[in-house]
């Protein structure tokens, strides 16, 4: 039991003697989609984007990241796939809750004469919500409650969730100004886990129907090409995901003790010299 003792209380003094392992800022930046709307271009018509995070340095090279993210995707086949007609179009807000790990390429220090920047890879885990919008004749619809390829409907699937997972990784670059202060930029992607950020992912159910049931609207706004497409016919790719990306700076002050290198071997021999005490 002392031995179980002395290397816990060991490695907290080790933790507590390492300063400004928290950190607490805020990002900002643009975000975009791709997916069945927008299936190759980067960047393609990028909104504003931004939220704030948690990081905690757990070693020179290694730091556990949280976010909490606010952003917006929009696309369509007029201006992003070659003016497809299919001519669909949407747009949707996104609030992303996510856990990231960090890994630096260099290890970064705070202290005068330490080594102060460095790139840096990012992967984790996030869960987000979202809500597919569409206009029409001057009036913004939520898609997903319509049923835009049948769900719902007798026979067909149910309507898709709003809340998802999704992959975020990516790369970054960051620095340490003075004591207190860090700086860095980073862009990530975003795997999803979803085919419906669009609203679009299998086939066209049947206009008549739709309309009947649900109004002209909703058939309107499930097929919008000059020719009505025949029912089962594609709408979009089941096959692939929809993706969306996060780019942007970001500013964060650090909290805690004083500034101190944190390496792991200052645990070991911290242990040691209490051992040696307690014997």
């Amino acid at each position: 039991m002392k031995k179980l003792f002395i290397t816990f209380f060991s490695i907290f003094i080790g933790f507590c003697a390492c300063g400004q392992r928290h950190e607490i800022g805020a990002l900002v930046g643009t975000s975009f989609y791709m997916g069945d709307l927008n299936p190759k271009t980067l960047f393609a018509q990028p909104q504003l984007a931004g939220g704030v995070l948690y990081r905690f340095n757990i070693s020179p090279r290694w730091a556990f990241k949280a976010n909490l993210l606010f952003a917006k995707v929009q696309a369509s086949d007029y201006k992003n796939n070659k003016q497809y007609e299919r001519n669909l179009s949407f747009k949707s807000p996104i609030t992303e809750i996510s856990a990231q790990v960090e890994f630096n390429f260099f290890k970064l220090y705070n202290s005068a004469g330490n080594n102060r920047f460095s790139p840096y890879l990012f992967l984790g885990l996030s869960l987000f919500s979202f809500n597919p919008q569409a206009d029409y004749n001057g009036i913004t619809y939520e898609l997903n409650h319509l049923g835009t390829e049948g769900q719902g409907m007798p026979g067909e699937k149910d309507y898709y969730p709003l809340v998802n997972v999704a992959i975020p990784f990516g790369l970054g670059f960051k620095v340490n100004i003075g004591r207190y202060i860090s700086c860095g930029a980073e862009w990530g992607m975003r795997c999803t886990f979803t085919d419906y950020l669009d609203d679009v992912s299998t086939r066209y159910y049947d206009q008549y129907l739709l309309a009947s049931s649900r109004g002209n609207a909703v058939a309107a706004l499930s097929d919008r090409s000059n020719i009505l497409h025949e029912a089962g016919t594609q709408r979009g790719n089941s096959k692939t995901k929809d993706w969306y990306s996060f780019a942007g700076a970001y500013i964060t002050f650090k909290i805690g003790n004083d500034s101190h290198k944190c390496e792991i071997r200052n645990h070991y021999s911290l242990r040691k010299r209490i051992g040696r005490k307690a014997r």
